[in-house]
């Protein structure tokens, strides 16, 4: 069946795929913030229990592993901030950022889930109770990894681009 001109989505006949994918795209750098703001939480409640908590005498932080969860938290939360704001600014100057955007949704994802988890590890068995805001970000992380497209299929955009943007 044929549709009318004025009854084309977006007004441009021919361009459903092009504005399908914009669309994509956008909704992915959405993902991706949604997930830094979930593992920035995570982060900030690791944080705030790891210099009140103490145990033999001094805050958890200063035992080296808690000290290295947080380290590699707050990287994974910086790395995914950055790749968001990269591909967010892409989109803002009008250019194609279906790589980008898979990027930061495949990064800001995946840190979510690994920032969420070592949150839990923090809090140590409270990372259960429904009294600590961690129990909470550990159940809203895996969302982001299958929304807007699965990781699985993240990695395949990114390939696909990388490999044409790089041609031999």
């Amino acid at each position: 069946m044929q549709v009318p001109d004025g009854a084309v989505l977006g007004g441009e006949p021919g361009r459903g795929w092009v504005q399908m994918m914009r669309g994509l795209e956008v909704g992915r750098v959405q993902v991706a913030a949604r997930a830094v703001g979930v593992a920035q939480a995570a982060l900030a409640a690791a944080t705030r229990y790891a210099q009140e908590r103490e145990s033999f005498g001094v805050p958890i932080w200063k035992h080296q592993s808690v000290g290295n969860l947080l380290a590699d938290m707050a990287t994974k939360v910086q790395a995914a901030r950055l790749l968001t704001a990269d591909a967010a600014a892409k989109l803002d100057g009008g250019a194609r950022a279906d790589m980008e955007a898979g990027m930061a949704k495949l990064f800001a994802s995946e840190a979510a889930m690994e920032v969420a988890l070592d949150a839990m590890r923090v809090h140590g068995g409270y990372g259960y109770s429904k009294e600590f805001d961690v129990e909470r970000y550990f159940r809203d992380a895996p969302l982001m990894i299958l929304g807007e497209g699965t990781n699985e299929i993240q990695r395949t955009v990114i390939a696909a681009q990388w490999i044409a943007r790089h041609p031999l």
